[in-house]
């Protein structure tokens, strides 16, 4: 017996057409650099889409041909999220807070044909220029500034284009629609490509009520970057449900996130650990009398919060939830699309303690649908008991299963077909995955593991800490010890003796203690807004 059922292949172009037909009057905002708001409804962005596509087209642009994008949040990015692919082209978003270096490298092993930049970024584009040859720069006036004549206007080719007689690439659901390299913190990065049919899974499990749980009625600030992983892939079901989408452009800064929160409160907004972190602070530094902001900002009540990209401290779980704003962890790759886990209430536990809520939301969720997660040991796969640990492997239908252009290796992917990912983590009975650490990152001290991650998180819970990445430094008894390093928050003055006090009360042994503590002003970032700990073990070395 054969199946019924139609054979109509997956793609993004169904997105557009349905926002363009549903959603004609939805609004699109954006943030530009003068911070005042622009405006678009979804009718607008279908055109103009639509026009970018033909545009591209008209340029020369081949089936499979890398348009790379060096852009900030706002609307026109997100119109190359479709039309690119639209004109039958791969989007290839490039990190623009890379070292010049590293984008250059990173267009050229893509073969990127051509670029769509933002004018603020020209300054960047220059040093990234003699790096890597684009046939063709369009620059987006984001600014509103005249774009040189070297370059190809965006504005321009969008109004001389036809948007009523453009005709979408023929493809197949498998054809590729967007790539991103890896953060190459351990290598050079490498470069993952999204299909039509993965990007469109992706994102119905995404949209899943306890998961995202878009809703038409949303208004979602994506304040994740969209280079980033695709901005965790949000955009596309924003388009695919005509959510009000509010996009921060270059403004990421705590007050001015909190600006925009008042003039566009959103009810949905997704970020690293790293911005809410500096958010809540802000907000609660503010509620001083004494401060010059006092009064100033209100938090959008009952708003849901996606974080990700680090783990997220329980402590910054309890600092929204007391402002009434629930924060969903989620854990995923690049290599994922990247949604693996997401922390979301069980029915199982409704009846639970409020501290076992909070203990479970701080953990990195549960797999989603369609992913299939085991925990990877010395003697193979361990069981879902909560203490078995090995590190984490995955498989699915918006994994990848090799990097562009390069030879697949046991190092990444096992020969059965999983994704090694480095992460290594445990998984109880319930399918919560609690990571302890990036394989690299683990302590061995006297034959025995310290979780770093363990270390940071309950740093991190105490008044008078901001931020805490812990290290490892060597040790000629222990072989390896627990360096951490501290940023205090403003005024505050705490001894080390004080912060291993509040870690035995933690349940840490004594054995598990920092050897020691450095305070410093800031802890390093990678491009993405993770701890950079590479930078803090050349700091300190011993």
């Amino acid at each position: 017996m054969q199946s019924t059922m139609m054979d109509t292949p997956l793609s993004l172009n169904h997105l557009l057409e349905r926002a363009g037909h549903l959603f004609q009057r939805n609004e699109i905002v954006s943030r530009l650099p003068d911070k005042s708001l622009r405006r678009h409804t979804y009718g607008e962005f279908h055109r103009r889409t639509r026009s970018l596509a033909s545009a591209l087209q008209n340029l020369g642009l081949k089936k499979g041909d890398r348009v790379a994008t060096l852009c900030w949040n706002h609307h026109a990015h997100l119109e190359c999220y479709f039309g690119i692919p639209a004109a039958g082209g791969v989007m290839h978003t490039l990190n623009l807070r890379l070292s010049p270096d590293e984008i250059g490298w990173i267009a050229g092993d893509a073969k990127d044909r051509f670029l769509v930049v933002d004018d603020v970024l020209l300054p960047l584009y220059k040093q990234v220029a003699p790096l890597h040859q684009f046939e063709k720069v369009i620059v987006f006036p984001f600014s509103g500034a005249p774009v040189a004549a070297e370059f190809s206007d965006y504005e321009a080719l969008l109004a001389e284009a036809d948007p009523e007689g453009f005709r979408y690439a023929a493809h197949e659901e498998d054809d590729p629609v967007a790539m991103c390299y890896t953060s190459g913190t351990t290598g050079r990065p490498k470069g993952v490509a999204y299909s039509h049919r993965s990007t469109i899974l992706h994102t119905l499990v995404a949209s899943l009520g306890d998961f995202w749980g878009l809703r038409g009625t949303d208004v979602v600030m994506p304040v994740t970057p969209m280079f980033h992983a695709n901005s965790w892939g949000m955009p596309y079901g924003a388009v695919m449900m005509g959510v009000k989408l509010v996009f921060p452009g270059p403004h990421l800064h705590p007050e001015d996130l909190l600006d925009l929160m008042q003039v566009q409160p959103p009810t949905l907004s997704l970020g690293v650990p790293t911005i809410w972190m500096s958010l809540i602070q802000t907000y609660d530094a503010a509620q001083d009398p004494a401060s010059p902001h006092h009064g100033r900002w209100k938090l959008p009540r009952g708003m849901r919060s996606l974080v990700g990209g680090a783990a997220v401290p329980e402590a910054l779980i309890r600092a929204f939830d007391r402002h009434g704003i629930w924060i969903m962890q989620g854990w995923g790759m690049t290599e994922t699309s990247p949604v693996c886990t997401i922390s979301y209430p069980r029915a199982e536990l409704q009846d639970a303690s409020g501290d076992e809520k909070y203990r479970r939301a701080a953990m990195a969720g549960v797999p989603v649908p369609l992913v299939d997660l085991r925990v990877w040991g010395d003697a193979g796969e361990q069981p879902w008991d909560g203490k078995s640990v090995g590190e984490i492997q995955v498989r699915g239908p918006f994994i990848t299963g090799s990097y562009h252009e390069v030879p697949v290796s046991p190092e990444k992917f096992t020969a059965d077909g999983w994704l090694r990912t480095g992460d290594v983590a445990s998984v109880d009975e319930l399918g919560f995955v609690r990571i302890t650490d990036r394989t690299k990152d683990l302590i061995k001290s006297g034959g025995e593991w310290i979780s770093s991650v363990d270390l940071e998180n309950a740093l991190m819970a105490h008044p008078s800490v901001a931020e805490a990445a812990v290290i490892a430094i060597p040790d000629e008894k222990w072989s390896e010890r627990p360096l951490a390093c501290v940023v205090l928050k403003k005024g505050a003055d705490v001894h080390p003796g004080a912060l291993n006090e509040h870690l035995l009360k933690h349940s840490f042994a004594k054995w598990q203690l920092p050897e020691r503590y450095e305070f410093i002003e800031a802890v390093p970032r990678t491009s993405t807004g993770k701890f950079w700990k590479l930078k803090l073990r050349e700091r300190f070395p011993k």
